[in-house]
């Protein structure tokens, strides 16, 4: 019995370090995943800086008119993305904020236009921004419903609801631009406070909040449950139905926003002004860390992902080459990132597709 238990003792001693070693493997791992699209951007960063050191002796990385540019180039599909990440983690999709987003656009023109004839320009330009987030809500609404109660699947129901609002965007446009009339509305799109531009700012502070929502209240906490089991969420006492509904409407006012925004910055609303976005939206989500499977992802993580692709697309331009490029990078970080989520579950025991 002494020598049994003098060998089980060697064995154990033996088997503690591999033991110690695979879970320091997975840890690191875990850690490469979380931070994988703060990684991406030191990396693109780097390489764009060295380029363009060797190309034409300046600097990329150290120049703040490059950053407040990249900056613009984020505030669009990251106010979509803000609003995707939240469906995301809980499961779903939202395919219909492209469009959602130039609706709003439309709205925010027309209706400061009409506004400026009645009242003080500021107040117009209030009107029309309120006016274009309300009548995003609106398809939101219809999303939610469409899932949360008739169980249509979240890809068909925001996709049936991406062609009504195409639609309904280009009739309201005329099949045309909108141009605003409005000096408030240009100087909020394209005026800047201590060299910030005042869209950046804006941004900021929305993003700020919508990370205080998902980390720090009640909502959040009950999103990321839904996402992870939607079964134990519901015997919690959950009501997933009204949550998503929520969810949706809460992911076609941040493309409203978005609509507004993009008005604000061009003086004019397009129809059109969401569709290269959208795809560009799920991508900074899950290039930051969100799992497609639901349960998982942050506000900050999605910030991390715009900036990726707004580096990209703003640093091929910046170097002299052809912008096509960019769908290659962009697929390129996307493809990475989501066999990093994969592998991310694999270790830690997840679910896999055979």
């Amino acid at each position: 019995m002494t020598d049994i238990a003098t060998m089980t003792t060697e064995a154990e001693k033996h088997v503690a370090p591999q033991a110690d070693h695979a879970e320091a493997g997975k840890t690191l791992l875990q850690r490469i995943a979380q931070l994988r699209a703060w990684l991406f951007l030191a990396a693109l960063i780097i390489i764009f800086e060295i380029w363009s050191r060797i190309s034409f002796g300046g600097t990329f990385a150290f120049s703040s008119f490059n950053w407040q540019s990249v900056a613009i180039f984020a505030v669009a599909p990251l106010l979509i993305a803000v609003g995707q990440t939240f469906v995301i983690i809980s499961g779903g999709i939202d395919l219909s904020t492209g469009f959602i987003m130039g609706l709003a656009a439309v709205v925010a023109a027309h209706l400061t236009n009409l506004a400026g004839l009645y009242m003080p320009l500021p107040f117009a330009m209030l009107f029309g921004i309120l006016g274009a987030i309300l009548a995003a809500a609106v398809p939101g609404v219809v999303n939610g419903l469409l899932i949360s109660r008739l169980k249509i699947p979240p890809f068909i129901g925001t996709l049936g609801m991406f062609g009504v609002a195409r639609g309904a965007a280009f009739l309201l446009a005329g099949g045309t631009t909108v141009p605003v009339n409005n000096s408030w509305f240009a100087a909020l799109g394209n005026g800047r406070l201590f060299g910030v531009p005042y869209l950046v700012i804006v941004t900021a502070v929305f993003v700020l909040a919508m990370h205080y929502v998902l980390s720090q209240t009640r909502f959040g906490q009950h999103n990321y449950a839904i996402g992870a089991n939607a079964q134990a969420a519901r015997r919690a006492g959950i009501d997933i139905k009204a949550h998503i509904l929520k969810l949706y409407v809460l992911s076609a006012m941040c493309a409203g926003l978005g609509g507004a925004l993009y008005a604000a910055r061009f003086t004019a609303g397009a129809a059109q002004a969401g569709e290269p976005l959208l795809l560009d939206s799920v991508a900074a989500v899950v290039i930051g860390g969100a799992s497609l499977f639901g349960g998982s992802g942050s506000i900050i993580g999605t910030v991390a992902g715009a900036l990726v692709i707004a580096v990209i697309q703003y640093g091929l331009v910046f170097i002299d080459v052809e912008p096509f490029w960019q769908f290659i990078a962009v697929g390129v970080v996307i493809i990475i990132s989501v066999l990093i989520d994969q592998a991310q579950r694999r270790f830690s025991g997840g679910k896999q597709d055979e």
